[in-house]
């Protein structure tokens, strides 16, 4: 069953790749141990969690396991993906493929100061204690900004919606609370447009998606690629199938192009990507940001936050094997991207988990999956000087816990 599955599998050929590949083996990887990500992967598909998913595993410099899962939609004639085409709505990923880098660039170049108020780069963001949030704030979700409000329901222009952000109340005093923020991603977005003097979308493709070679990755595809996009939500607020346009209603608002939400990109990109994080900023002859701004970005600051990134703390997203320096962070509609710098390895998973799942709890399949294929990439390196960790008996995804539960429905009593 896995077989007709996957759709493709590339490990071993450089063509259409934008990493050279190499052979498990060869980098201190075991295949016997990677194949076992089929397996896992498949699983939720045959569950309902996804229709498809693409999956790049790298180590040492080199694609090791690359390999696409299903198909874009659940339809018959869907095209089976393919890590190196296929395009996925990216959700948060954004936040670090995206805003971070924008800011690691900037603070580069002395533009962007982590410890300076925020009202020096945007005075309209002034009163009602926002003078006191500075850059490391919003780059650590500690900026007392709450996690979102419904710019879609009242914004009639991306202006009003962007104007609706900056006059957000604070749910608490900056620094004094951890509050997960899209809203304080927009800010930061805010910031990077203008000290750049740049949109965000060409700021990074000006800066990081184009000399890297990313052509697969920005904000607001064109209509020519809808071909190769997974679609994602099937009857949205919008009122019509999305595929191509940002899922996140926030930032279909702001126009598109936000700091919390927007980019698309394909697995292959991506894989380029951690490769240039992996290299302390440089891939490829370019240089996209200092090798001393990347220790910075991702070393632990408070709780189990970077700088934008999220830290490997073990019983999340990302499993419980990957290095306490790893890094990494996940998107609502299915994606993860994960560094391990000790083990000098990625993983890339897409998925669109929120195209018309059939699973009853898509999200208890998507969270398992996640966690087991960071597991799997993990245990999978057996060259480390203790040897190859032990090998569980079983994933999450074997027990398959609540995946498909029915849902308990409770009588109400009525009114006689």
């Amino acid at each position: 069953m896995i077989s007709l599955l996957v759709a493709a599998f590339m490990f071993g050929s450089d063509e259409g790749d934008k990493l050279p590949t190499a052979a498990p083996g060869t980098v201190g990887m075991s295949a016997e141990r990677l194949v076992a990500m089929d397996r896992v992967v498949a699983r939720g598909i045959t569950a309902g969690g996804y229709p498809g998913a693409a999956l790049v595993v790298g180590r040492n410099g080199s694609a090791v396991w690359s390999k696409g899962f299903g198909s874009l939609s659940w339809a018959r004639t869907s095209p089976h993906v393919d890590p190196n085409t296929t395009i996925y709505d990216l959700a948060s990923l954004t936040k670090v493929v995206g805003l971070t880098t924008a800011a690691m660039v900037l603070f580069d170049e002395g533009k962007l100061s982590l410890d300076a108020p925020v009202v020096e780069y945007l005075p309209e963001f002034a009163g009602g204690g926002r003078d006191a949030i500075t850059i490391r704030h919003l780059l650590t979700h500690r900026s007392g900004l709450p996690a979102g409000r419904d710019l879609w329901k009242v914004a009639r222009s991306p202006s009003q919606a962007r104007q609706m952000v900056l006059e957000t109340a604070l749910a608490c005093k900056p620094d004094r609370c951890f509050i997960y923020s899209d809203l304080g991603a927009d800010v930061l977005g805010f910031v990077i447009e203008r000290i750049s003097g740049l949109p965000l979308d060409r700021f990074l493709e000006d800066q990081v998606f184009g000399p890297l070679g990313m052509t697969d990755t920005g904000f607001r595809p064109a209509d020519s690629l809808e071909y190769r996009i997974a679609p994602t939500e099937v009857t949205p607020p919008r009122g019509y199938p999305l595929r191509g346009e940002v899922h996140d209603e926030n930032a279909y608002a702001l126009g598109g192009v936000a700091g919390h939400a927007g980019l698309f990109s394909t697995a292959a990109d991506l894989a380029v990507f951690a490769q240039m994080m992996l290299n302390g900023g440089y891939f490829n002859g370019v240089r996209v940001v200092s090798d001393s701004a990347v220790r910075i970005f991702t070393a632990p600051q408070r709780g189990s936050r970077a700088l934008g990134w999220e830290m490997a703390e073990g019983g999340t997203a990302s499993g419980e094997y990957l290095s306490p320096s790893a890094y990494g962070h996940t998107g609502y509609t299915g994606t993860s991207l994960w560094i391990d710098p000790e083990r000098e390895m990625f993983v890339v998973f897409l998925t669109n988990r929120v195209h018309a799942a059939r699973a009853k709890r898509p999200s208890k399949v998507i969270a398992d999956v996640r966690a087991d294929v960071a597991d799997l990439s993990a245990l999978a390196v057996i060259d480390s000087p203790d040897g190859p960790l032990a090998m569980p008996v079983s994933f999450r995804a074997d027990k398959a816990e609540d995946w498909n539960r029915p849902v308990r429905k409770v009588r109400r009593r009525g009114r006689r």
